[in-house]
Order: C-alpha cells, then structure tokens, then sequence
C-alpha cells in the first residue's frame, strides 16, 4: 500500500467526542484516492478525458483508533482488484505518530453515458505498472 495522501485534522472535522467524526473517514478516503490518481499517471481529467467514470457502490469502514483536532494523518491506498467493470480499493488512515485510525474498502464501477463499461486498458496497466503487488485480476 502506498501512502500518497496526508492531512492535519481540522477543528471543522471532530465531533462532540473531540474526535474525528467518522463520516469524515469517507472524505479522506475519496481524497486519498484522487490522489492516488494523479500518482498513477491517470488523473481524474484523463477519466473525463475518455468518456468514462467511476461510481462507488460500496464503503466499508473499520474504525481502529480515534484521531483528533491537529493530528497529523497518513493515508495510504492501493488497487486489490479489478474486474470487468468494477474496481475494489483497499485503503488505510493512521497517524502519522501511532496507530491506525480507520482502514477498509470500497468498491467503484466503471460507467460511460448512464451504462456499466469495462475498466479501459490504459487504467489497468498504469495501476499495474505503479503498484508493488498487482491487483487481483487484471
């Protein structure tokens, strides 16, 4: 997994607790992955490019440890799989001093013009060629 997404928790971001209200979890999960993009070589304006995007369809959550107001977080991510048309993302939030806040899954499909499309070539390969471990299949 690599980390490729970092954030200091906001005040706007905690909850009554004073810890990050876990609706925010999805946030940084949907930054990490934008990024994760842009690391790969094919940003959010190469998907629009080509006349496809990408929906999720599922998030799962597992919170580990609570993170609050001005802790330094490290977000890291990688593709576990990829189908016809769906891709399934592993991905994990931890501070940057200690453990693992969050970490789970969430599931994207590929769809062009309202219709479920297969994940293009060019976005399987740029993911097999960034990642250490290659996603499942391919």
């Amino acid at each position: 997994m690599h980390d490729v997404w970092e954030t200091t928790v906001r005040f706007a971001e905690t909850d009554a607790q004073g810890i990050v209200f876990y609706g925010e979890y999805v946030t940084y999960q949907d930054e990490t992955f934008s990024q994760y993009l842009r690391e790969v070589g094919y940003p959010w304006t190469e998907i629009e490019q080509e006349n496809w995007d990408i929906h999720v369809v599922s998030v799962n959550i597992d919170y580990r440890a609570p993170a609050e107001f001005s802790d330094e977080l490290v977000c890291g991510i990688r593709v576990a799989a990829i189908e016809e048309s769906s891709l399934t993302l592993e991905w994990r939030c931890r501070r940057r001093d200690g453990p693992v806040c969050a970490e789970g899954t969430v599931t994207h499909v590929a769809v062009s013009d309202g219709e479920t499309t297969r994940v293009p070539e060019g976005f399987r390969k740029a993911v097999r060629d960034y990642q250490t471990e290659p996603p499942e299949p391919v």
